[in-house]
């Protein structure tokens, strides 16, 4: 099955009532916070996106995906290829349900537009930014930095510095 480009916006509770499934890309150039956040972009963003309703009747959109992004590893400061991969579950955040404090925990909140639409590029892209590493670093065998250079243990003690204020005691 070939890959289209997804719709930038969907209108979730319409989709859930078609029970719509789709398998699409996102271009890399629309993830321009995500790019912001790493070195490059690499790829599209690999997407499958399921819309569906729950026991409860809300509707619910699961989904999935991937891309291929550049970072600088905190060690060496090598760039490296990271593939980030993330799974979701949102239900829209609808006028009705804003008091109401029974939302699933289960699923994220997405708020709609005015038009009851939901942006799917924010929402991956948020996805993606999440689920970057805090710290980004190779694997220990591919970074150059060598565990001999890495220092573990305590400190070394600053010298002892006279207080400044130590002046103010003697004029008591």
């Amino acid at each position: 099955m070939q890959k289209v480009k997804l719709p930038l916006k969907v209108d979730p509770v319409r989709a859930a009532q078609k029970q719509l499934d789709y398998d699409g890309i996102i271009k890399a150039e629309l993830l321009t916070r995500l790019a912001e956040s790493t070195q490059s972009v690499k790829s599209d963003a690999n997407v499958t996106l399921s819309f569906d309703f729950d026991r409860r009747h809300l509707a619910v959109m699961h989904g999935s995906a991937d891309v291929e992004v550049t970072l600088t590893c905190q060690r060496c400061q090598e760039e490296f290829n990271h593939t980030s991969s993330v799974e979701f579950c949102y239900s829209p955040l609808l006028k009705t349900d804003e008091d109401d404090d029974e939302f699933p925990e289960a699923y994220e909140p997405a708020e709609v537009d005015e038009n009851g639409e939901i942006n799917l590029v924010e929402i991956i892209e948020d996805e993606l930014i999440l689920e970057l590493p805090q710290i980004a670093m190779h694997d220990d065998a591919d970074c150059k930095v060598s565990s001999s250079d890495k220092v573990f243990g305590k400190l070394p003690i600053a010298d002892e510095r006279p207080n400044p204020f130590a002046v103010l005691k003697q004029s008591k």
